[in-house]
């Protein structure tokens, strides 16, 4: 740790005493939802995390400086609609320090500043990955590099479907990220129990962290991926799934729509095109995620 990067009292506590911490990502409040609901879902995964025994570390950057832990008054600040709050990477941290920025961290960046402070386990949504037609845009997300050297245990529900879930896959194998369905053996779409794509399972959180805790001991430098599923009863119906993005990909291809327009405009595509429920989904899949994850961190400290 460097005297750059700010670790909550709370969180550096409960590492140097072998506690069970989660870390959080805040893109999900400053980007991904729209608010009332982006604070509530953001204060409510952490009151799961210390229902259930662990202490959450949301991660963020406040006026330029990455902190593993924000505190409430932090959260809204970063949060706020005037507050100028950029979407920040792993290499858009030294800008955004420079120019004292706030920031929303993503999973690569969360991932990383959190395996800085000492965290073993992150909870998110949805895994950045590779996108369609990427074989000629070469358009894949930073997330899948940072995972293949930051040894963390991240439990996600996959990837988003609009992106190309096979090819995603393919690249997470080639990377040396382990990659395991949790108590599935297929590959989750997110929105959708099943992308089509099978892997590796899981049964328990205990085996989940034997798995993290056998790469350690091997030296390995890559994260393990705990893909958990969206519950049956809330994950878009497929049917209508498939439908909706079918028609937003005509679309986009009719608008002329391409790069870094072309995930938001699915995205949207989607929510409308679902009457909400893509949002209901999101919300469901993340703060089960985040349940999945106090359990998998309370079993590797258990075992520790």
């Amino acid at each position: 740790m460097t005297e750059t990067i700010v670790v909550a009292d709370e969180v550096r506590a409960a590492v140097a005493e072998g506690r069970p911490v989660v870390a959080l990502e805040s893109t999900i409040f400053t980007h991904g939802l729209s608010r009332p609901r982006n604070l509530e879902v953001a204060f409510e995964a952490e009151r799961s995390l210390r229902d259930a025994g662990v202490t959450p570390a949301t991660v963020g950057v406040v006026a330029g400086v990455p902190t593993v832990g924000l505190s409430r008054d932090q959260i809204e600040l970063i949060e706020a609609v005037d507050a100028g709050t950029v979407k920040t990477g792993i290499r858009d941290l030294p800008t955004a320090a420079v120019k004292r920025l706030h920031g929303g961290t993503t999973v690569a960046s969360t991932a990383w500043l959190a395996h800085r402070a000492g965290i073993a386990v992150f909870a998110t949504g949805g895994l950045g990955g590779v996108h369609r037609g990427a074989a000629t845009t070469f358009d894949e997300s930073a997330d899948l590099v940072a995972l293949s050297s930051i040894p963390i245990l991240i439990v996600s529900a996959g990837v988003k479907s609009i992106l190309d879930v096979p090819a995603t896959l393919e690249r997470l194998e080639t990377l040396g990220v382990i990659v395991l369905g949790y108590r599935t053996t297929r590959f989750p779409g997110y929105y959708v129990r099943d992308s089509g794509c099978s892997i590796e399972a899981v049964e328990s959180s205990e085996a989940a962290a034997a798995v993290a805790r056998a790469r350690d001991d091997l030296g390995i430098r890559s994260a393990v991926l705990i893909a958990n599923p969206v519950a049956a009863d809330e994950q878009v119906d497929p049917a209508l799934h498939d439908r909706v993005l079918a028609e937003a990909e005509r679309e986009a291809a009719t608008a002329g729509v391409h790069g870094k327009d072309l995930t938001p405009f699915l995205l949207d595509h989607m929510h409308r095109g679902t009457e909400g429920a893509t949002l209901d989904t999101n919300i469901a899949v993340y703060l089960r995620n985040v349940q999945v994850a106090a359990e998998i961190a309370t079993a590797l400290q258990g075992a520790c």
